[in-house]
């Protein structure tokens, strides 16, 4: 309400600004083919409407996909089981659901103030942009709701499929789910962009992107946080009863696994979809408000947005090419063998993906933009000097998780140092070789980006910076920032792979839990059944063991996938923050000497920006430690050993409502807290926000790659003690679990909750930094520093809350409080007879 309230007090002095920016941008006529023409005659709407064809193709072959996972044979009680961890994980989304429509409304109130308040629009204007605010958050949920479907579906196949005893099916069933969710997710995103670039007035468009990315990327740092917060307090709490009871891995009598099982859900595939959908979406509006802004000729802008479109419209087509081929030399090398290398096809997936992209990306290049001619001028080498600077990405998907596998395989040196660790160490030592992993993969994680960035930079300075600007100056910086946009449009070439190679994991991860929570092994006669229902017969043992070492493929792709989206995040972020820049300095004509060191405001910012990360990771791993305790301590107290097989439903469920209090109240705190920091900082002074935003990014980088890497080393160390070495209830696997529980918020909570944080804030400043700006143009400064306090004491409340609203409190039973009174007295009495 304060909010508003100043919100309303600063409308008219808000409504005399007139800066250009994001928000207010005009997009050239796509359809005008005086300014461009494409294949001998062709416009720019009508190539890209043939787009629109390509994405329901992607959205049909996704559904395809699910049917067939749908019709895969799978015994009654593994279905039995999917379908309780699909019944939670619908109660938690709806949850969130909610949840989300409370947190769109301060979004809601922003984009209303700004829209109708400064840019004066009508009613039906800015009704129309909240409503595209609303498809980026439903676009974002529904692909999530259908991940987990698709997912809980695939995770009881594959379970069943491993009781024939033959790896190749326990690979191909999650694959399918993954593809499957990488294809729908991908075509949605580019059908509902084509959607407002083709069907959406030219003056209203820009508007609408920036509502959509903003919708999109609340919906993906809300599902994350919350996914993370969830799934790493399920996690916990079930992997910790092992060494409390000395129970097996997802025993049906814990009733933490259900739990657990809906948590791989809602963190790994929930989370990583919806912040795979923004990423792909936010990344693309940085593209064409950079190209609005930096580029002066509409004839450029045209050809260099329909170039980026086309583009992405290929990448749809080579990923499915790249699947399908892949599919068959997989089904040849691996069809009949008993055991292979889970990690070998995910591998030629993702290489044979880049080189079809990256093929595609030269062919399609030349065939649109080959002889360009801007001015009167034909500038022959740009179509392969862009197709170059976007391979620089395309090869950043792949060697990216070349790189990450160094650190966080189960056949990686770094992983094994840290079982060597822990053979002597115990958990001390197996956690500083964990910490000691992630450290050097953050460093040479940093040295493939900026190799990349650096290739991408070289590249652009030759046609790129030619036509880009008239001006020499400013064309230089605008081609190079343009290249770091399309290094990270090229993370994403391989989308819808990327996707799946990262949904393959808690497809893998849940197969293992319904197999033992199905309890199929004590059903009376089930081989007989088995054989006569389905036509072959168990084999138990080497069901387990091929469940086992797959769930260890699937623990290392999830991570490969991990450091994509988060450099695409702070890549993309550079173009972003190099848009608000340009409305900063007036197209780099005034107060570039604020960008700079000696600028105080530009310094501090800096400052704060790194902060704010250690504050969010802090903040995050609390919500999960109070969660775990409470969730442990709700297990210890009902777990039942002696007489059942399976944990009741009514604890399986209190433990889901646990998990589910605790990710929702560490996220609240956590959004409101960046949603008034963000305010805080705009409207302190923008330059100050630039250094936050720049800090923000690059610290946030490093903070999550270190994290998530070694997490993954952790995680796969425990499973190389649980598979290999078959070390199961040793002291060795006690120390390999304490570090698994180390790195499961450092992975999947604190760093990869970090991409749609940077994503959110930048996008969000967009429009707060222009109210700011604003105020103080109008020469409201004192309005604009008290809104800025105010802000800022909103947020430290909010921050205190993520901790101290957050500690974990004991509650000291009553009989010791009455023994320790029995105490007091008698001490008391005591006391008096000596005295």
């Amino acid at each position: 309400m304060l909010l508003l309230a100043f919100g309303l007090i600063a409308l008219p002095a808000f409504a005399g600004t007139t800066h250009v920016s994001e928000a207010n941008l005009v997009l050239p006529n796509l359809n005008d083919v005086s300014l461009a023409q494409f294949l001998g005659g062709i416009s720019g709407s009508t190539l890209l409407s043939y787009g629109l064809i390509v994405c329901i193709g992607g959205l049909v072959f996704g559904a395809v996909i699910y049917g067939q996972i749908r019709r895969l044979p799978v015994h009654r009680s593994m279905a039995e089981v999917s379908e309780l961890i699909y019944e939670t994980c619908k109660t938690y989304m709806i949850t969130q659901g909610k949840f989300l429509l409370i947190l769109e409304a301060f979004i809601a109130m922003i984009i209303v103030a700004y829209f109708g308040g400064v840019q004066q629009l009508n009613l039906s204007e800015v009704l129309l942009i909240l409503a595209f605010s609303m498809v980026g958050i439903a676009g974002s949920f529904g692909v999530a709701w259908f991940g987990i479907r698709i997912n809980t579906l695939a995770n009881s196949r594959t379970a069943f499929a491993s009781l024939e005893g033959k790896a190749f099916s326990i690979y191909a069933i999650p694959m399918k789910s993954g593809i499957s969710i990488g294809m729908l997710l991908i075509s949605t995103e580019l059908l509902i962009m084509l959607s407002i670039l083709l069907f959406v007035s030219p003056a209203l468009a820009g508007k609408c992107f920036i509502g959509f990315a903003i919708g999109e990327s609340l919906g993906a740092a809300a599902l994350r946080i919350a996914g993370g917060i969830f799934t790493k307090i399920a996690d916990i709490g079930s992997d910790l009863m092992k060494i409390v009871f000395g129970i097996k891995e997802d025993d049906a009598r814990n009733p933490g696994v259900i739990a657990d099982c809906t948590g791989d859900n809602a963190g790994d595939s929930v989370g990583p979809t919806a912040d795979g959908f923004e990423t792909y979406g936010v990344t693309g509006v940085a593209l064409i408000s950079f190209i609005m802004l930096a580029v002066p000729e509409a004839a450029v802008q045209v050809q260099l947005l329909v170039w980026i479109f086309v583009m992405r419209v290929m990448m749809i087509v080579a990923s499915g090419i790249s699947y399908l081929g892949n599919e068959v030399m997989a089904q040849r090398l691996y069809g009949d063998q008993a055991r292979f290398n889970f990690e070998a096809p995910l591998t030629s997936l993702v290489w044979i993906t880049s080189v079809v992209s990256l093929l595609l990306t030269f062919i399609v290049s030349y065939l649109l933009i080959g002889n360009i001619a801007i001015a009167g001028k034909v500038y022959a080498n740009l179509w392969w000097q862009l197709s170059l600077i976007i391979t620089f990405g395309t090869l950043a998907g792949a060697i990216i998780p070349e790189v990450v596998k160094v650190f966080t395989s189960t056949s990686s040196a770094h992983v094994r140092e840290v079982v060597t660790a822990s053979r002597e160490g115990g958990a001390s030592l197996n956690i500083l070789a964990g910490l000691t992993a992630g450290n050097f993969s953050a460093f040479w994680m940093g040295v493939v980006i900026v190799s990349l960035m650096s290739g991408a930079y070289i590249v652009s300075q030759y046609d790129l910076a030619a036509v880009i600007n008239p001006d020499p100056t400013k064309a230089i910086i605008m081609a190079a920032v343009f290249s770091f946009g399309l290094v990270a449009f090229g993370f994403l070439g391989m989308g819808p792979v990327t996707i799946a190679v990262d949904s393959y994991g808690p497809v893998t991860d849940n197969a293992q839990s319904v197999y033992e929570l199905s309890t199929i092994e004590q059903i009376p006669g089930i081989e007989a059944e088995i054989q006569r229902d389905f036509g072959f017969n168990p084999d138990f043992d080497v069901a387990k063991d091929l469940l086992e070492e797959n769930d260890g493929a699937g623990n290392t792709f999830k991570a490969t996938a991990k450091p994509v989206l988060i450099g695409t995040a702070v890549v993309g972020a550079a173009t972003m923050v190099f848009s608000i820049v340009m409305l900063l300095t007036s197209g780099l004509t005034e107060n570039l000497d604020k960008l700079s060191l000696l600028h105080p405001p530009f310094l501090l910012g800096l400052i704060s920006g790194g902060a704010t990360i250690f504050w969010f990771s802090g903040a995050s791993t609390q919500a999960v430690s109070t969660g775990a305790y409470r969730a442990v301590e709700f297990i210890k107290a009902n777990i039942k050993l002696d007489g059942v097989t399976k944990a009741s439903a009514r604890d399986s469920k209190k433990v889901v409502e646990i998990c589910t209090v605790y990710a929702q109240k560490g996220t609240f705190n956590i959004f409101l807290a960046v949603f008034f920091g963000t305010l805080a900082c705009a409207f302190i002074e923008p330059f100050f926000f630039i250094g936050y935003l720049i800090s923000l990014a690059i610290i946030g980088l490093y903070q999550a790659v270190f994290m998530a890497n070694a997490g993954g080393a952790w995680d796969n160390a425990k499973k190389i003690v649980e598979t290999e070495l078959r070390a199961k209830g040793t002291d060795l696997h006690a120390a390999a679990v304490v570090g698994d529980t180390v790195g499961d918020p450092f992975k999947d909570t604190c760093s990869v909750a970090m991409n749609p944080i940077i994503k959110f804030t930048t996008l969000f400043g967009l429009l707060a930094v222009e109210m700011a700006v604003g105020l103080k143009t109008q020469g409201h400064q004192t309005m604009a520093l008290t809104m800025a306090a105010l802000f800022l004491v909103i947020n430290l409340v909010f921050v205190y809350r993520s901790f101290y609203g957050m500690r974990i409190t004991v509650a000291v039973p009553e009989e010791e409080i009455e023994a320790s009174q029995e105490d007091d007295v008698t001490e008391g009495n005591a006391a008096t007879q000596s005295a």
